[in-house]
């Protein structure tokens, strides 16, 4: 049990520390693992089959609105992905090397702002919940989690381990610790 003595009210509310890297910018070029839980971690997006996940059409959506997500941000790269029953995991890179200048003529105008791992998660967010509203009927409907979970990937063999940990989560649903 947390003890609310210690911690600091916001609003008249309880705050809760964040998890998040001290003194950094989660706009900077880098490499993210992201975990996103549903409401409740409820199993609304498909289920486990043979090791496999199956994805209903919830699951659909997610997965479609992750894979848009660079059309809406030049500065970010998709890397491995799994949509779970309950839960997302992926690999978000910024690389903003897109917004600089390249030799190319000013033209006076304001650059496009160099969006982050929050604004993505956001997007993400957003897009899904208000599209499966839409197909479920229940508009207005809370889909995910308030927060998420993030790690700054720090090396190739972190990558590499972050990669295969995704890859093979279906298979480890057994195990799974968002379960």
């Amino acid at each position: 049990m947390i003890n609310n003595q210690k911690r600091k009210l916001f609003q008249n509310k309880y705050r809760i520390d964040t998890c998040r890297l001290k003194g950094w910018d989660y706009s900077s070029n880098g490499a993210y693992y992201i975990t996103i839980c549903v409401q409740n971690r409820q199993l609304i997006f498909g289920e486990i089959k043979d090791k496999k996940m199956i994805l209903n059409h919830r699951g659909d959506i997610v997965k479609k609105c992750w894979f848009d997500l660079p059309n809406h941000y030049p500065n970010l790269i998709l890397d491995a992905f799994v949509v779970m029953p309950n839960h997302i995991h992926g690999i978000m890179i910024i690389d903003n090397t897109v917004f600089e200048n390249n030799g190319i003529v000013q033209t006076g105008l304001k650059p496009v702002s160099k969006h982050g791992i929050f604004e993505f998660v956001r997007a993400l967010k957003t897009f899904s919940s208000r599209r499966i509203n839409e197909i479920d009927k229940t508009k207005g409907k809370k889909q995910w989690q308030l927060r998420f979970y993030d790690r700054v990937i720090r090396n190739d063999a972190e990558m590499k381990r972050i990669q295969n940990y995704i890859n093979d989560n279906p298979a480890n649903w057994d195990n799974d610790k968002f379960k």
